[in-house]
């Protein structure tokens, strides 16, 4: 009886917590379906009809198509530097225990503390010197240094629970400190690897703040500066449907990203809790 009452207790307030996050993106969705007019005269209701002409107009009319492909560059090879920086970093960091290497990784976990907002400033300048201000690449090399910090701190949790024992066989039979990291020891922290991979992924494709700095063109807008735009205008055309329309887009991906890695990141989180 005991065991029945704390576990309704806890599913209680986890059931109310999932109702209320999902309500709003469940209402969301059926609004990107609904007329302006369903819309005012019932909000909470479904659509008479389930029509895509709210997807048609964002699509065409505001150029919700060029925010995709951008947000889209602007992930992938954010996502792809991380790893590029991340890894060798994370490897010698862990592993060749280099002088300097404990202070070098107190340093980067330290960077997770401070609030990124502390340097948009210097960096609005500094990508102005590059000539890499209102640059989607631009932007996507803010994004992949923004997120080393946390990518060194779990990849090498990682490479810390790979036996040496295998690089050291591997050092024997001949093989160099780069074949040890990208043969042995890149294979067997996949999973890392994809978890870092996926929350940076979804960080990226939702940033708005940075993106609204170094961004100024709108050939140039990621999906969450076109939302903002379409948002600013709705408030004056009240065209709410093809907002809830814009969201529904976004949000889509990253659900089902989610959904299909949802094990993948769970299980690649609890391994890399666990430091050997």
């Amino acid at each position: 009886m005991k065991r029945i009452i704390t576990q309704t207790g806890i599913r209680i307030p986890l059931i109310i917590w999932s109702i209320a996050v999902l309500y709003p993106i469940i209402w969301m969705f059926i609004g990107s379906f609904k007329t302006n007019a369903e819309i005012y005269a019932n909000p909470w209701g479904l659509p008479e009809s389930f029509g895509f002409q709210n997807f048609v107009q964002a699509w065409s009319e505001y150029n919700i198509n060029i925010s995709i492909f951008n947000s889209l560059i602007v992930t992938v090879v954010g996502a792809l530097l991380t790893l590029v920086l991340a890894i060798p970093t994370a490897y010698a960091i862990e592993r060749l225990k280099f002088r300097g290497s404990n202070l070098l990784f107190t340093i980067y976990v330290s960077a997770m503390m401070i609030p990124m907002v502390l340097g948009w400033i210097p960096l609005f300048f500094l990508l102005m010197r590059l000539n890499l201000l209102d640059n989607i690449f631009g932007l996507a090399i803010v994004y992949a240094i923004s997120q080393l910090p946390f990518s060194i701190f779990v990849l090498t949790s990682f490479m810390g629970t790979i036996p040496k024992s295998l690089e050291e066989s591997a050092a024997i039979d001949g093989m160099s400190p780069y074949g040890i990291l990208f043969r042995i020891i890149t294979p067997l922290s996949m999973s890392g690897i994809i978890t870092v991979t996926i929350m940076n992924a979804i960080q990226f494709w939702n940033e708005y703040f940075m993106a609204l700095i170094f961004l100024q063109s709108e050939e140039n807008y990621t999906l969450a500066l076109a939302i903002d735009f379409i948002s600013n205008e709705a408030q004056y055309t009240n065209n709410w449907g093809t907002l809830f329309a814009s969201l529904t887009i976004a949000v889509i991906p990253v659900i089902i990203l989610y959904a299909i890695f949802q094990r993948r990141i769970a299980k690649g989180m609890t391994e890399g809790a666990i430091k050997g």
